[in-house]
């Protein structure tokens, strides 16, 4: 059946379709019947079954009929009551003054009667219907619609849960009157038992096979009811089907909606109340869900009051009668209180009454148990509502019956206003209307006791004592697991001990029994115990003689530690040890050889150069780390055609092996130059040197010819940084010509270029360990390099000084810088 809705009222009983009625007669009124889902349709007449069924119907309509007649006849004969009390007449004046109230009014004698009850009763059913009638007369009723017709239903349906006889004629009752109005077809009502089980008590829109599958759900069992019961809230699922959450009527309703509602009083949870939608659920306006609040309440009375039909369920006890409850916490040595509900004024739980107070009642704060019988739980232990959260668990076990313990949980209690906390296991159970509530206060031995306990697991410890006089050896459970025997076995006495060592500790074991039991002193000593399993394990014992008052010696107590672990990872650190001592010295050794070789080939200073018409100096500066040993390599030359060769190269890469490259590198350029070849024509050699006669090097370099008649040079690189010309005030980097780096290509050609030097032009070449910087770009180095370079010297050697000074590099990389002036 579908609900018409507009602007979230709710809609009244004429404006929906019409199904199959039977208008009832009452006094002056006519309530409208509406036929229990599941209804068959009619059967054909004209056969004997059919004539059969049309009888079994029209009995079942007239049965609905005379409920129907009886329900709203009770709310008339409520309404005359009033009536009578109100106005100080008799039943029939009070009859006469209902008629004649009803026929000014041009309402039926229902529809009043709901009202005068709403009038005096002031409760959530007058509330939900006076809102939902302001809303229908400020919005405007819709055609066909009937105001009061919400107070009507609300009204029969609470008239017939009152004279029902169990909970399954309340749950059809609140189907039929209240909730197929608003399309929905089925309703369960379940029982929540204090073993967190839900109890079917009531149910209509399902079959009887349906409802007998789902009569019991177990603890645990995850429902759309349960799921409400735990997280103690109401729970609503567009469609049942896309949730995944079983529940009764999957199959009949699986897309769909559901509603489960908590059923409680006085923070106390009875049940559940279920509502099934046949189609996927849209939201619900305020006006309904306060209308389905309403219901839940009144079925949380009848869960309280009324028994399910066909289930036996333990009648609930009068909150006074606590007398069991006070035996059962008298007959336990752990401190125990039992606690009764307090309500406050609106019937809401607001804290617990301390009933009753065992005689192994111990306080936290040191109370007599006078001063805490009879107190309220919050008015006792304020902080209760704080870190442990001990209230706000005694409520969810008096709401949902299901039991809470807990171990080592702190409880914090005021002393002279100063929080004593402490730590207690804690068990808190319902029985009947009262809590139980235990706990038992974790004492300093037992404390210890568990510490050493645990101490003893973690560092591997067994512990022993030996009685020399009786002959008597006492074992904890962990030292029978050291030696890997069963706690049945007899255990091994010292004079034993070697009996079960390895044969080269011998000499070991018998020195420490001689200075436990002979010279009476505490000692230690480690041996390796053989067990029976074969396994062989590290252990470490200890132990002290027991002396009385005349220094007899009584005793041997003491302790074995298992020590292989620390065994195994000393004997694997020494061997680390030795292994990366080993290393070291290693590379140091390659260090070593690495800086003696580039010291011996490329000096980090030389003497000035003798050349005609030419100045030149060298500077060279290894790596800042010994352990990154450069390629970088310098040449400067006189040719025997009395041209001067100057070369700077960098070979990539750090250690022997990139010294090594600059070796032959550096020695190749030197032999090949003596061919009178060009600069172009020589690293184009060099770069098959590279390629072919070295394992896989690459480098940078850059070649220069300087003829000291003409001051022309002529050079080439490959890869490299050009060289800067300082000419006056004024500080350039030469045009590059195109030239790969060495080693990338088998065969590879270079560019040459030319330039006509002046005098006291200054040209400075150099690898980029100068300027290379991990943040800044090459080309802002370069920049930074200009700058430096225009700086005035006064000699060539203080230039270069100076360069290498103020090098802003921070890749420790090496450097090679070779400057030329012209004289």
């Amino acid at each position: 059946m579908s609900t018409p809705e507009h602007d979230g009222d709710l809609v009244a009983d004429d404006a929906l379709p019409a199904p199959r009625a039977e208008s009832v007669a009452v006094p002056g009124a006519a309530l409208t019947h509406r036929p229990v889902p599941g209804d068959e349709p009619p059967a054909d007449r004209t056969s004997n079954v059919g004539r059969l069924a049309a009888t079994v119907e029209r009995l079942r309509g007239e049965v609905r009929a005379a409920h129907a007649a009886a329900e709203g006849r009770a709310l008339v004969e409520l309404a005359k009551g009033i009536l009578v009390e109100r106005l100080q007449c008799g039943p029939a004046q009070a009859t006469r003054q209902l008629a004649e109230l009803a026929d000014q009014a041009g309402v039926t004698q229902l529809e009043l009667a709901a009202e005068i009850i709403n009038e005096s009763a002031r409760d959530q059913v007058a509330h939900i219907a006076g809102n939902f009638v302001e809303r229908t007369i400020g919005d405007g009723a819709r055609e066909g619609e009937t105001a009061p017709s919400l107070a009507v239903r609300l009204r029969t349906a609470e008239s017939a849960a009152l004279a029902a006889r169990d909970t399954q004629a309340v749950a059809e009752s609140l189907l039929e009157h209240a909730l197929a109005p608003l399309g929905a077809t089925a309703v369960a009502v379940w029982s929540a038992g204090s073993d967190a089980s839900l109890t079917l008590c009531g149910h209509a829109g399902f079959s009887a096979e349906e409802a007998g599958r789902w009569r019991y759900v177990p603890p645990g069992v995850a429902t759309v009811a349960r799921q409400a019961l735990s997280e103690r809230r109401t729970v609503r699922l567009s469609s049942l089907a896309e949730a995944g959450v079983p529940s009764i009527g999957h199959t009949q309703t699986p897309n769909g909606g559901r509603v489960a509602l908590l059923a409680g009083t006085g923070g106390r949870i009875h049940g559940v109340l279920e509502i099934c939608w046949p189609q996927p659920l849209t939201p619900h306006s305020p006006a309904i869900v306060h209308q389905i609040e309403a219901l839940a309440e009144l079925c949380a009375h009848t869960l309280e009051s009324l028994p399910a039909a066909g289930v036996h369920l333990p009648a609930a006890r009068e909150l006074a009668d606590v007398s069991e409850l006070a035996d059962l916490a008298d007959g336990l040595y752990d401190p125990a209180l039992v606690l009764t509900p307090h309500l406050d004024g609106e019937g809401d739980l607001s804290d617990f009454r301390i009933r009753h107070v065992n005689s192994g009642f111990v306080d936290p704060a040191g109370r007599p148990r006078g001063a805490v019988s009879g107190a309220l739980l919050l008015e006792a232990y304020p902080m209760a509502v704080g870190d442990s959260e001990l209230f706000e668990k005694v409520e969810r076990v008096y709401a949902t019956g299901e039991p809470f313990r807990a171990q080592r949980m702190t409880l914090t209690a005021l002393v002279d206003q100063v929080p004593l906390a402490t730590v207690a296991d804690l068990s808190i159970t319902r029985h009947g209307a009262g809590v139980l509530l235990i706990w038992r206060i974790e004492d300093e031995t037992a404390r210890l006791a568990s510490l050493l306990q645990h101490a003893q697991r973690l560092g591997r410890i067994g512990g022993f004592e030996q009685n020399l006089v009786t002959g008597k050896i006492t074992w904890n459970g962990q030292l029978y697991a050291l030696y890997g025997r069963s706690v049945t076995d007899d255990p091994v006495s010292l004079q034993e001990l070697t009996d079960y060592a390895h044969q080269d500790d011998a000499v070991a074991i018998g020195r420490f029994l001689q200075a436990v039991l002979h010279h009476r002193r505490p000692t230690s000593t480690a041996f390796r115990l053989m067990r029976p399993d074969g396994v062989t394990r590290h252990v470490r014992v200890i132990a002290e003689p027991v002396l009385d008052s005349e220094d007899r010696l009584l005793a041997v107590r003491g302790a074995y530690q298992d020590i292989s672990s620390q065994h195994w990872t000393e004997v694997a650190l020494a061997a680390t040890r030795d292994q990366l001592a080993y290393t070291e010295q290693e590379s140091a050794e390659r260090n070593r050889l690495a800086l003696q070789l580039q010291h011996a080939i490329m000096p980090p200073t030389r003497a000035p150069m003798d050349a005609p018409g030419l100045q030149i100096a060298v500077r060279y500066r290894p790596a800042e780390t010994e352990s990154l040993v450069g390629g970088d390599w310098y040449d400067t030359v006189v040719l025997p055609s009395k041209r001067i060769l100057l070369c700077v190269g960098d070979i990539a890469g750090h250690g022997i092996e990139a010294a090594t490259g600059m070796v032959v590198l550096r020695n190749a350029m030197r032999g090949l130059a003596v061919t009178g070849a060009g600069p172009g024509q020589l690293l184009s050699w060099l770069n098959i040197v590279a390629h072919h006669l070295t394992e896989q090097v690459t480098a940078t370099a850059v070649c220069g010819l300087f003829d000291p008649e003409t001051r022309v040079l002529r050079w080439a690189r490959a890869g490299h940084l050009p060289p800067v010309l300082v000419r006056g005030r004024e500080a350039t980097t030469l045009p590059m010509p195109r030239g790969l780096l060495l080693g990338a290509l088998a065969e590879a050609e270079y560019e040459e270029t030319e330039i006509q030097l002046e005098p006291d032009d200054t040209l400075l070449m150099y690898t980029d360990g100068l300027i290379e910087r991990r943040d800044t770009a090459v080309q802002e180095s370069l920049t930074q390099l200009l700058a430096m370079a225009q700086t005035p010297a006064t000699t060539l050697e203080r230039r270069l000084d100076l360069l290498l000074t103020h090098s802003r590099s921070d890749t420790d990389d090496d450097t090679c810088l070779i400057g030329i002036e012209v004289s």
